[in-house]
């Protein structure tokens, strides 16, 4: 019998490190049941929606929210054991902004009409995470949108207009509103939530609870 599909909406930022890792640990049980019935949806969610166009340099803004270099230093490294036990790269010096995501949430939104939401998504943690690429600039939102077979030119000119910024803003206060106050967050089935960045073996868990309902 073939199972019914269901939802998986994820609320996320691609500059939270916990996301990204959470999102490492959901593709490998995901892989290990492709059988899964998920139907994954990506929603906004800023850390700093107050953050400026511009951004802001990273390592000064981390040292003032944590309280000096010691501090920083410290998260980092534990964001590093806990990328390697995901299996993926992560250097958390590398990225040298903290961008305004508000852009890269619209191409989050975009990629979803087009059907790649999920290797957008996955392109921009890793741009930021790996590459220390910045994305909250057009021209390389624009580039990781053809990348990931978005017409380029089309992109880079929805990104230089507002379409859609209200939209996006106000699922993110939806959201909140709702409850969410940490990413990432995931809503099982519009009825169950998860949060934080989940273990591999809780996803598969899940999975099998789910298949386990259809039989």
């Amino acid at each position: 019998m073939t199972q019914a599909p269901i939802r998986l909406d994820i609320f996320s930022d691609p500059v939270c490190p916990w996301c990204y890792v959470g999102k490492a640990n959901l593709d490998r049980a995901l892989a290990a049941h492709p059988d899964h019935p998920f139907q994954i949806q990506w929603h906004p969610f800023q850390l700093n929606p107050d953050m400026p166009p511009e951004g802001v340099a990273k390592r000064a803004h981390l040292e003032e929210k944590f309280g000096g270099k010691a501090r920083v230093d410290a998260v980092h490294d534990r964001l590093r054991e806990a990328a390697r036990a995901a299996g993926v790269d992560m250097n958390p010096d590398k990225p040298q902004r903290m961008p305004n995501t508000l852009n890269a949430h619209r191409l989050i939104h975009w990629a979803g009409i087009e059907g790649v939401q999920s290797p957008v998504v996955t392109a921009l943690m890793r741009a930021y995470w790996v590459e220390g690429r910045d994305i909250g600039d057009l021209s390389t939102l624009a580039d990781i949108a053809a990348e990931n077979g978005m017409d380029r030119a089309t992109t880079l000119r929805l990104l230089q207009s507002d379409a859609d910024a209200d939209d996006i803003q106000a699922r993110d206060q939806d959201a909140r509103r709702k409850g969410v106050n940490s990413v990432p967050t995931f809503l099982i089935a519009q009825q169950y939530v998860v949060s934080g960045a989940q273990p591999s073996e809780t996803w598969e868990g899940v999975i099998s609870e789910l298949a386990g309902r259809t039989e």
